[in-house]
């Protein structure tokens, strides 16, 4: 990528070249939509004729949208399938501390993962921090707010052990807690009834194998998707486990699901302590485990915030807004 910036009294207007870009009306979007985001967030006008783009806008604001398209375009021209999401994360990062790493150098990073229907990469830097610690220990507890890839990156990290044979298994588990439902006027069996708690874990699945393959894996029992209490009873030997909503476990429960890990056991918990579904009476098991296991050495805990999460721009807002709330009663 070539690019020229020429001063005018009004503004300043930048001149770029997008020399790698084979598929233009890909990288551009429909409709151009992805240079709408830059302009958008940039405050400023883009005008691409082929290959050519000029940016239209204060000597700050073209720089920094220079610099995105330059980043965005060599991750392009790697094999990188950009998406809207991806020149979103990349606005904001160039928009955050000076500290935050670009998604290029994130994705360069070496945390990259592949299972068989996409490729996965951290999108923040605690991302990365996550799947390098979940990939050196075998007990990770990450805590945070809804929409940072908790447990998307864990089951993603789970997945390729598996397919790389380092484990037997995966187990996924989740708490069967009711969130302002009656669980017992649910129609159909108990396991009827927790299924669609589970469900955002097939979700995560399904996302990356193939619908036909994952199905088959379940019913040979080489994933299995239970509710926490099937855990009692059982040792866990070479597999992967990750329990999701675990702040929605009592004490007992934790107690119960950490002694059951076996040799050749990576084990994922995750959890927002802001969300919690258990009756007031019950204290959360993710919050207390947090004074009981800190300091081990060969266990981690970390911690996301608002700043990582990676769904839509709506949902990090949601998240501070209530953040402040929280802050206002205290």
């Amino acid at each position: 990528m070539s690019s020229k910036i020429n001063a005018s009294e009004e503004s300043f207007t930048g001149a770029v070249t997008l020399s790698l870009i084979k598929d233009l009306q890909k990288f551009y979007g429909c409709f151009d939509e992805h240079l709408g985001l830059l302009e958008q967030a940039f405050d400023i006008s883009i005008s691409a004729q082929g290959p050519e783009i000029r940016l239209k806008g204060s000597r700050e604001n073209v720089l920094q949208a220079t610099k995105v398209l330059a980043g965005l375009e060599k991750m392009a021209s790697e094999g990188f399938d950009l998406t809207r999401e991806e020149f979103q994360l990349a606005i904001r990062n160039a928009q955050g501390d000076s500290e935050s790493k670009s998604i290029r150098d994130l994705l360069l990073s070496g945390s990259i993962l592949t299972t068989r229907t996409k490729k996965i990469y951290p999108k923040t830097p605690n991302q990365k921090q996550y799947i390098d610690t979940i990939l050196q220990h075998d007990l990770v507890f990450s805590i945070g707010p809804a929409g940072t890839g908790k447990t998307y990156l864990a089951v993603a990290v789970a997945i390729t052990y598996l397919l790389s044979r380092k484990v037997s298994r995966i187990l996924l588990v989740r708490p069967a807690v009711e969130a302002g439902e009656s669980l017992g006027f649910l129609p159909g069996d108990m396991y009827q009834k927790v299924n669609p708690y589970l469900r955002p874990l097939y979700d995560a699945l399904y996302d990356m194998l193939e619908v036909d393959r994952a199905n088959r894996m379940v019913e040979r029992g080489v994933i299995e998707v239970a509710p926490i209490a099937y855990m009692r009873g059982r040792t866990l030997n070479d597999s992967f486990i990750i329990m999701d909503e675990a702040q929605n476990t009592t004490p007992e429960q934790m107690k119960m699901f950490l002694t059951r890990l076996g040799f050749n056991a990576k084990t994922v918990v995750t959890g927002d302590i802001t969300q919690i579904d258990l009756p007031t009476s019950k204290q959360s098991g993710l919050i207390q485990v947090q004074k009981i296991l800190k300091g081990i050495p060969s266990i981690r805990f970390i911690y996301f915030d608002r700043s990582d999460v990676v769904r839509c721009r709506l949902v990090q807002e949601i998240v501070e807004a209530y953040e402040r709330m929280d802050r206002q009663e205290k």
